[in-house]
């Protein structure tokens, strides 16, 4: 399973771009619980690639698709979708 493609298909399927943010756990929920830790490091290094924005509030981290990298975010999520079908 490509986590990094999973889990930015996630966020471009609920349209979680540039001012639309969700929750920091959300990414990882209705992954499998075993590979929930490294799910979270993947969306960690997704944040360090920015591909990924942050938004510290009191209730918690909120992420969403950074909107300048959405081209090379749909390839990511194009190549795992080929990939997946072969």
């Amino acid at each position: 399973m490509n986590l990094r493609a999973v889990i930015l298909r996630k966020l471009f399927r609920r349209r979680v771009i540039g001012g639309k943010h969700t929750a920091f756990e959300h990414v990882i929920s209705g992954i499998p619980s075993n590979l929930a830790g490294d799910a979270k490091s993947v969306a960690d290094n997704l944040i360090k690639e920015g591909l990924i924005l942050t938004k510290p509030t009191s209730y918690g981290l909120q992420i969403s698709l950074n909107p300048e990298r959405l081209d090379e975010i749909i390839k990511i999520i194009e190549g795992h979708a080929r990939t997946a079908l072969f």
